[in-house]
């Protein structure tokens, strides 16, 4: 038996191929299109991921205004920011977030399920979330993405 075929090989920059997916958020649910997205961008659905490396594809989310919460929390979650000043603390509810500024919602969400560290904000920026149906990266001629 050949005992050089079982060594582990560990992914690293120069390996990793990366694809870009697009996502339509239309209908969906917050906290479920999150969990997967993040996933996609950490690499957990590639055959070698490895946790010290970014092996993550790029994620291309349109319609993130049409994203839906389930029950009340429409109105009744909190969201709440810091804005770096003594009793900054902002509160709002998804409802005012999704009318102000609808990308920010969805790009929080996914920000809190990834890595709170250097290799976390690498991962994060390889998102793209935009509020209606237009996008600029055709030129990367991204895979439709269906959960």
């Amino acid at each position: 038996m050949d005992t050089l075929s079982f060594r582990t090989k560990s992914a690293n920059n120069q390996t990793v191929i990366r694809d870009w997916y697009i996502v339509d958020a239309d209908g969906k649910t917050l906290g479920r299109i999150s969990s997967k997205i993040a996933a996609i961008l950490r690499g957990k659905n590639k055959v070698y991921f490895t946790p010290h490396t970014d092996c993550g594809d790029y994620v291309i989310i349109i319609n993130a205004e049409k994203v839906k919460l389930t029950g009340k929390k429409m109105l009744e979650k909190e969201v709440d920011w810091f804005t770096g000043y003594p009793g900054g603390r902002k509160v709002a509810n998804p409802k005012t977030v999704l009318a102000k500024q609808p990308h920010k919602l969805l790009e929080r969400s996914i920000k809190g399920m990834l890595p709170h560290t250097k290799l976390g904000s690498q991962m994060y920026r390889k998102l793209f979330v935009y509020a209606g149906t237009e996008h600029p990266h055709g030129a990367q001629k991204p895979k439709t993405l269906n959960f």
